[in-house]
């Protein structure tokens, strides 16, 4: 996986449908005992450096050096179930042939001790991992996991160590992840010979996507003497010229011990984990000089400007505005802690919020749809940087965006930022610190590695409150503390790029053609017996990807190793003022956690289309007597967040009915609870709408968020599109969720007058806001929670007003209890088109990238069905024996697979993918092999494995209860479909792939999101969008 910078989109090595999630006890026990250890004390050839209490983070750090080798390791000791380990290397490519990326990923296909092909992959079927992934960064690569299984902890630590000190580094895997010369029909000597390999591909399809583009050119540019001024992910173009000699020299001298950080987090033993890092790994090294360190980027004496060019983007909000500029910074070594805090905390008071100089002086006057792809302070490279600019302007509007840039810096220095917007910051830093999130040791992992990697010290990062208040003592001795620092990094300093980026209509065409004459350079070149062996080595790859691995080597749990039953979450259904609420007690550690559910029933089936961008901006325009700058102040001050978003729910027991309505969340401190719930009553009662110039503004950044997110995420959009005519709720979320949506926002965007939306905004209010048709639920600690009662009675007798009993908007409804074992409590309406006609459909939309978004869905049966648990084995089943082989490895995709969704839609998919009609038919030959029956007993427990380990992923405090609240599933139902799993035979997999998936037998629909493909267009049976 190649991961940019941290302020890019973080992409998956395998692509991932389940939340991860897990609990944490607030006793911390595992601190405690952590805080024995002692400085000088001697572990398993390991020495004890530094043994810190943080008591914010509820966690104890004790940081280690490697005797023999000098590898740093910090660990840190939490009671948490959910325990992670990292190892990361600093990797400083000097070429962009992706080396380190390259490495990343052919590291992961088979080691020493684990030989067989692809044992990381291998393992997300043995495993009950809750992570298991690899990044590749500016300057260093990461290789995390976690679970929640101390047995499985040593199994997966086992294969990492391997994997990245003893590494197989085959020829083959190199060509097969690389890059490769082969046949474009690897069977046939006479096809053209063609450019393969998964990383090829991948990056393809990363610079397809104009904003990684801009961000990888930006940081190219701004740091141009050393290791950043290249792509570590790779150049597509410069990636052929990368050899398996070259791969295998950066492993010897950047995959060393001396080189690497250890990182391990929980509440698993640390003995245990050095003294098996130790025995499997680090004995067998010694001590080295990695050379591998990043110099300081000398400073530019002037400032620089550069130009570049990208492809048109044809679902822009304004197709004659796609110009970008944006204006860069060189700040200080990351390293120094506190001004990286204090930097970062500027960076946010600079451009977060409509209250902010940046925001009033750019977003608001509509110059551009949106800040410039990169914005912000990012400090994931040895020195940080600032950046701040605009995308979606007009060529003739780059001077003056320029000129506002520089004007705001001198006003900031003058005027400062208010008080109550800095304590709004560090109340939010406060929130953070106390919110349990579901991955806590991989989010400290990737929040210390960048600092870490150049020699920062990870303990102090951990610190925060220590920053707080040293950032609290700097602002009281100097109250001119934050804009001395503007003046020193921004208005002082020369070291600053301008960069701009123009479309071109050729661009495509451009990279096609030096792909082409890259291609053909290469091909002059070769004899007829380099030709021979090329095609005998394509046939080579063919035989080895098409065989049987065999992988009795790797370590695998057992289906046994499972916990029969899940932990029981109990939840309190009352009803206050006839309001329906789920009460569930929770450590939320000081936090009240807050939803309410909004049913869609009565609201104008015409209007459906509007729901997102009514959700979108009814927490941002103001209400009550607060406008909206004054509001967002309230809500940054008052709660950890306040959205709204559109909810489409299938039934759990039959396929044509399913809730539709809008989730209200917000959490805040216990404190702020009577604030928080006077915010929602105010955005009940008086929301305002009227302010034309604001909601434009919204409009178009939420239409350029959408188009910007279809080259990360055209699998989900391909896959909605899939399953829109096969269950009324598929069409729906097609509606509000799918490309349907992106091109209703572009509409609006586009349009000059948008009268009409104001006046529908209220129209949708009075529908969705009624709390007749209103449930609400909260989670809080057992001390709070009569508190939390009380406020919410409040709020619901507040906003009693908007009562009113209004014309379903469709006759066909069905009621659920709320509680199924209550069949006279409340309950909630759910719409039944119980005569709907599903119907096949292929769709093809043309887009501006190089590579392939692939989706077919099959309709087969809700979760309650007792066939479904066999439909979600098989899928996890299908994708990792037979589809991972024919879509990755001989396809080339970054990804594929199929999953079991619970609307009841089978769907196969695949990700940056060089293909289209080959996929289908790997899609239709995964249903051949499924009903061949082709398949062991060990394939079936490894899907089951897998499966488990999303079933089990633990849920965050915050999120527990949630499933029934919204979906009405019960701890009871989840334990009979659990039961199933276990239950589920050779011969129901089978079964289920001739009943549902097999040709003749099935309901099915196509999407495709990719290039211009001729076969499609001459083919009548396809819709081209």
């Amino acid at each position: 996986m190649f991961r940019q910078t941290k302020a890019a989109l973080q992409k998956l090595r395998y692509l991932s449908f389940n939340g991860r999630h897990h609990t944490c006890r607030l006793k911390s026990t595992s601190a405690e005992k952590a805080l024995l250890y002692q400085p000088g004390q001697k572990i398993s050839g390991f020495t004890v450096k530094q043994v810190v209490a943080v008591p914010d983070l509820f966690l104890t750090a004790v940081k280690l050096s490697h005797d023999k080798t000098g590898a740093q390791y910090l660990h840190a000791a939490r009671d948490d179930t959910n325990n992670l380990f990292s190892v990361q290397f600093r990797t400083t490519p000097m070429d962009s042939t992706g080396v380190p990326h390259i490495l990343e990923h052919t590291v992961l296909c088979g080691s020493e001790k684990y030989p067989c092909r692809d044992p990381f992959f291998k393992m997300l079927n043995r495993s009950l991992s809750t992570f298991m992934n690899a990044f590749t960064a500016s300057d260093f690569t990461m290789y995390p996991f976690s679970t929640q299984n101390g047995k499985d902890f040593q199994n997966l630590l086992s294969v990492y160590l391997d994997a990245v000190f003893f590494p197989c580094l085959r020829e083959q895997d190199f060509r097969q992840e690389g890059w490769r010369l082969e046949n474009e029909d690897p069977t046939d000597a006479n096809s053209p010979l063609v450019f393969k390999g998964v990383v090829f591909n991948e990056m393809k399809g990363v610079f397809s996507d104009n904003e990684r583009l801009y961000a990888q050119h930006l940081q190219n540019k701004l740091y141009p003497d050393h290791t950043y001024s290249v792509v570590s992910g790779g150049e597509p173009l410069a990636i052929p010229d990368l050899t398996w000699e070259q791969l295998k020299e950066f492993h010897a001298t950047h995959y060393h011990p001396s080189n690497a950080r250890f990182f391990t987090y929980g509440d698993l033993p640390l003995e245990q984990h050095l003294k098996q890092i130790e025995e499997e790994a680090l004995s067998k090294f010694e001590r080295i000089s990695p050379n591998t360190d990043v110099p300081p980027q000398p400073h530019w004496s002037s400032p620089r400007e550069d130009h570049m060019t990208c492809g048109p983007d044809t679902l822009a909000p304004d197709p004659v505005r796609q110009n970008t500029l944006c204006v860069s910074y060189l700040l200080g070594d990351i390293t120094d802690t506190f001004e990286g805090f204090t930097l970062s905390l500027l960076s946010s008071l600079m451009i977060s919020g409509p209250n902010s100089p940046f925001y009033k002086s750019l977003i608001e006057p509509k110059i551009g749809t949106d800040f410039s792809s990169v914005v912000g302070y990012d400090g994931s490279t040895r020195e940080a940087s600032f950046s701040i600019g605009l995308q979606g302007i007009a060529e003739e509007d780059t001077e003056r965006v320029k000129l506002i840039i520089s004007q705001t810096m001198e006003d900031i220095i003058e005027n400062g930022f208010a008080e109550e917007r800095i304590e709004a910051l560090l109340h939010k830093i406060e929130i953070q610190m106390k919110h349990q999130s579901t991955n806590f040791g991989l989010s400290l992992a990737s929040y210390i590695a960048s600092s870490w990697n150049h020699d920062g010290d990870p303990v102090q990062l951990l610190q925060i409150s220590d920053s707080v208040a040293k950032f609290r003592k700097a602002l009281e001795e100097n109250p001119r503390f934050l804009q001395d620092k503007v003046k020193q990094y921004f208005k002082e300093n020369t070291h600053r790029l301008t960069l701009s980026m123009s479309p071109d209509d050729a661009y495509l065409e451009k990279q096609a053609k030096a792909e082409e004459e890259k291609l053909q350079k290469m091909v002059q070149t070769l004899s007829d017996f380099n030709r021979t062996e090329i095609y005998e080595k394509g046939l080579e790859l063919l035989g080895a990807q098409s065989q049987t691995q065999d992988a009795s080597s790797l370590p695998a749990l057992k289906v046994s190793d499972i916990e029969p039953t899940m932990p029981v979450t109990p939840v309190h259904i009352s009803s206050i003022g006839g309001v329906p609420v789920q009460y569930c007690e929770q450590p939320t550690n000081g936090l009240v956690y807050f939803r309410a559910m909004c049913s869609l029933n009565t609201l104008p089936e015409h209007l459906r289309i509007y729901v997102p961008l009514f959700c979108n901006v009814i927490t941002r325009m103001g209400c009550g007597d607060l406008d909206y700058r004054q509001q967002a102040q309230q809500m940054e001050m008052r709660t950890g967040g306040m959205s709204v978003s559109t909810q489409v729910i299938p039934d759990s027991t039959e396929l044509d009915v399913y809730e539709q309505g809008v989730l209200l969340s917000s959490s805040c401190l216990e404190r702020n609870l009577p604030h928080m719930f006077h915010l929602w009553s105010d955005i009940f009662n008086s929301p305002h709408f009227d302010n034309d110039e604001r909601l434009r503004v919204l409009v178009m950044r939420s239409a350029q968020e959408l188009a910007n997110g279809i080259s990360y995420s055209g699998h989900m959009y391909a896959m909605t599109r899939a399953g829109r005519h096969l269950t009324p709720a598929g069409d729906l979320q097609e509606t509000v969720g799918g490309m349907e949506q992106v091109k209703f926002m572009k509409r609006i965007a586009e349009i000059s007058d948008i009268g009409h939306v104001i006046r529908t905004l209220p129209r949708i209010k009075r529908h969705l806001f009624n709390p007749d048709i209103m449930r609400c639920a909260v989670n809080a600690t057992p001390q709070k929670l009569s508190d939390a009662a009380a406020q919410v009675e409040n709020f619901i007798d507040n906003v009693s007003v908007n009562r009113k009993e209004r014309k379903l908007s469709r006759p066909n409804i069905v009621e659920r209890p709320l509680d199924p074992l209550d069949k006279s409590g409340p309950r909630k309406k759910l719409i039944a088109e119980l005569n709907f006609q599903p119907c096949q459909m292929k769709t093809f939309y043309e887009m501006p990238f190089p590579v392939n978004f692939v989706s077919e869905s099959i309709r087969t049966v809700p979760f309650c069905h007792e066939d479904y648990a066999s439909l979600c084995i098989l899928a996890r089943m299908m994708t990792a024996k037979f589809l991972h082989g024919e879509i990755r490895e001989k396809g080339g995709a970054y990804g594929g697979g199929a999953k079991m969704g619970g609307g009841g839609l089978f769907t196969f998919y695949s990700y940056r993918d060089p293909n289209s009609a080959q996929t289908l038919s790997a899609f239709r030959k995964g249903v051949d092999w499924a009903k061949s029956g082709q398949f062991s007993q060990q394939d079936i427990d490894e899907a089951k494995l897998s499966v488990f380990s999303a079933v089990d992923a633990p849920e965050a405090p915050a999120d527990k209860g949630m499933s029934h609240f919204l979906s009405g599933i019960t701890d009871d139902m989840k334990q009979n479909h659990r039961q199933r799993l276990f239950d589920v035979t050779h011969k129901n997999l089978s079964d289920v792939a001739v009943r549902y998936l097999y040709t003749g037998q099935r309901t099915h629909g196509v999407a495709i999101l990719g290039p211009e493909n001729n076969a499609i267009k001459k083919d009548p049976t396809w819709i081209i969008k």
